[in-house]
């Protein structure tokens, strides 16, 4: 709903003005046919969102997408080399997960949420502020 959209736009840039990160959410209903027929699945999918979101565009290389794929419930954090080394494999799947069972509860808002806190926290902890930090790219949640 676009009241559930414009909490997680907001959810973004607020998270932003305490670290010099940049996180993005985009949902996609289903995988496009092409892509089914390439076998392709939602970890690929989701790095190529992000690579056509270019959140690669950062100066210090720490742009996050969270990305939902409805259709198959699947998760996924892709993070830029910027936080290689920073955060495990391990985080970023369990903050996954943990979105992946508010959704199945049907907590859809406050799943997506606490994803984004999770992720936030993450990024305060390793690009804090430093005060005058710009934004690199739109927070607009993308519904593709």
């Amino acid at each position: 709903p676009p009241r559930t959209l414009a909490a997680i736009e907001e959810a973004c840039a607020a998270s932003e003005r305490s670290h010099r990160a940049e996180i993005r959410c985009a949902i996609e209903a289903a995988l496009p046919l092409g892509h089914l027929w390439r076998g392709v699945d939602s970890t690929a999918r989701a790095v190529e969102v992000f690579s056509l979101l270019r959140m690669w565009d950062t100066a210090e290389n720490n742009g996050v997408l969270l990305y939902v794929l409805l259709a198959e419930h699947r998760i996924e954090v892709v993070a830029d080399r910027g936080f290689t080394g920073l955060v495990t494999d391990a985080q970023w799947q369990g903050i996954c997960a943990a979105m992946e069972a508010a959704l199945a509860a049907g907590r859809y808002e406050s799943g997506t949420l606490a994803a984004l806190d999770s992720i936030s926290v993450l990024a305060r902890q390793h690009f804090p502020a430093r005060g005058g930090d710009r934004n690199e790219l739109c927070d607009a949640t993308v519904v593709l």
